[in-house]
């Protein structure tokens, strides 16, 4: 199989260039010339970047005083300076500060304009430090550029100072608009405050002097109170003046029985006659002396003097106990009117007490809930009171502070932005060479063709394939001429084949890989 190789002849170009030198060197030239104007020409851009720190308000009480509380927080602060910084006002104010440039062809009186306006805007830029993100640090640049170096500065210069009059104005718009939603909230809560405590009040003058017993009753903390305290003794002492009084009913109904069938006196049990104590001596020196009788009567007749005295002392201690049952009976009677009487007192003190109770747990609810109402109140007014002084401070540090700080001043560097004069020459050197070769290339007839080498042997027997046939040098296209074989055999020249356009185009298929190209 036979391979063919293809090379660029330069010295055929160098040739070529030399018998067109106006084809590629005009160009060259004309382009090198435009760069070298250019470069001569271009007025530089100088950019002026001043190093800006935002804080946070100190009135915010973090931890840390100034610092931001969330990295979001930062951004949305340095987002807004941004804005700030690029809005029409500042840039109109910073312009007219500084005045038009040392070219300007304009009147003064109609400076700046619209479009001065926004090729300013295009010429400031907010920037964070390099390798970081807005947010990330409080660390931010304020580049602005110019023609002049002098004029970039004190743009620079000016811009910030516009722009922190422009974000105090804001802190200050800001802080006067919730000082007057706060002082409107503290208004409505002072009215709440003072609706919730004037119920408060109507209720207590409505408890009058038990307000003590309904806040004990109101303290989970105390379940017990003097007024609660009070009916629980009434209670006891009532149940034991009826119990006293019952027991004063039989003792009337045994008494007045006695006097009748003094037995009943005798068989009555002793409880009954605690409260009697000579009506009880009287009953035990009446059995005693029956005792005594009933022995003297078992050893002696009924006719014997000292069973006659035992006797008679009997009777006479009957007669006794007769009179001091009635006795005792007008004094169980008293008793009883005084012990009714008593009863009745405790019933209306203990009616009193339990009617003041009911009426505390009645209202119990209502206060414990006006209370909480007036409590909770309370709090909002003084939580208002709180946002509304630090409003205030905020108000206040406004337009005497501001929370952006420059470090050190604007700096320009030592050089204009953007590629040198040398720089932009030689690009344009270069830039020019390549037009003017890519004009030689498009313009350029054809060239003759080189020779062919066979890089392995050809059988010299071999048949040649009938579809190649040779073509006359005339019909050559342009470009033919750049494909040829070197020739390194100096044997083989005489008897080196003629190579026509069919035949390099059966070597150009097969190095592009066409299988269905004639061999050749």
């Amino acid at each position: 199989m036979n391979t063919i190789h293809a090379t660029l002849d330069l010295s055929a170009w160098i040739g070529l260039a030399r018998r067109h030198p106006l084809r590629w060197a005009l160009p060259a030239g004309l382009i090198a010339l435009a760069a070298v104007l250019f470069a001569v020409v271009r007025p530089p851009t100088w950019q002026a970047s001043q190093a800006l720190t935002v804080r946070n308000e100190a009135v915010n009480r973090n931890d840390e005083l100034g610092a931001f509380g969330h990295a979001d927080q930062m951004k949305a602060v340095q987002e807004t300076i941004l804005e700030l910084a690029r809005s029409r006002g500042v840039l109109h104010a910073t312009l007219v500060d500084v005045g038009p440039p040392a070219n300007h062809a304009g009147s003064a009186d109609a400076w700046p304009t619209e479009r001065d306006v926004a090729d300013f805007r295009d010429a400031v830029v907010i920037a964070p430090p390099k390798g970081t993100d807005f947010g990330s640090t409080e660390v931010f640049y304020l580049n602005v550029k110019d023609r002049d170096r002098d004029r970039a500065i004190r743009l620079a210069e000016t811009l910030c100072d516009r722009l922190e009059t422009r974000f105090q104005n804001i802190r200050d718009t800001k802080a006067q608009s919730m000082v007057g939603e706060l002082a409107n909230a503290v208004r409505l809560a002072q009215v709440d405050l003072d609706d919730a405590t004037a119920k408060l009040s109507a209720i207590e003058k409505e408890v009058g002097p038990d307000l003590a017993e309904l806040r004990i009753l109101n303290d989970a903390t105390n379940g017990d109170s003097t007024l609660r305290r009070t009916a629980g003794e009434i209670r006891t002492e009532l149940r034991t003046a009826r119990t006293g009084y019952e027991t004063n009913k039989e003792l009337l109904a045994l008494l007045e029985q006695a006097q009748h069938d003094q037995g009943q006196l005798l068989a009555a049990p002793n409880q009954l006659l605690e409260s009697q104590p000579a009506l009880r001596r009287l009953k035990d020196g009446l059995v005693d002396s029956q005792i005594q009788t009933a022995q003297l009567k078992g050893r002696m007749s009924d006719e014997h003097p000292l069973v006659k005295a035992a006797r008679e002392s009997e009777q006479e201690i009957g007669r006794h106990l007769h009179h001091e049952l009635a006795i005792a009976i007008r004094a169980v009677k008293a008793d009883l009117r005084l012990t009714g009487d008593r009863l009745r007192l405790l019933e209306e003190r203990l009616t009193e007490s339990t009617s003041r109770l009911e009426r505390l747990a009645a209202l119990r609810a209502p206060y414990a809930n006006q209370l909480a109402s007036a409590a909770h109140r309370t709090s909002v007014l003084q939580r208002a009171e709180q946002q509304l002084s630090q409003a205030r401070a905020t108000q206040a540090s406004a337009a005497e502070t501001s929370l952006i700080s420059r470090i050190d001043t604007p700096d320009t560097g030592t050089r204009p932005l953007g590629p040198g004069r040398a720089s932009i020459s030689l690009f344009g050197l270069v830039g020019g060479l390549l037009v003017g070769l890519g004009v030689l290339l498009l313009s350029a007839g054809p060239v003759p063709a080189e020779t062919v080498e066979e890089s392995a042997s050809i059988e010299p027997n071999a048949p040649r394939d009938p579809a190649v046939v040779d073509k006359p040098a005339a019909t050559a296209l342009p470009g033919d001429g750049l494909l040829a074989m070197p020739r390194r055999n100096p044997s083989f020249a005489a008897n080196r084949p003629t190579v026509g356009r069919g035949t390099l185009t059966g070597a150009l298929e097969k190095l592009n890989g066409n299988s269905h190209a004639p061999k050749v």
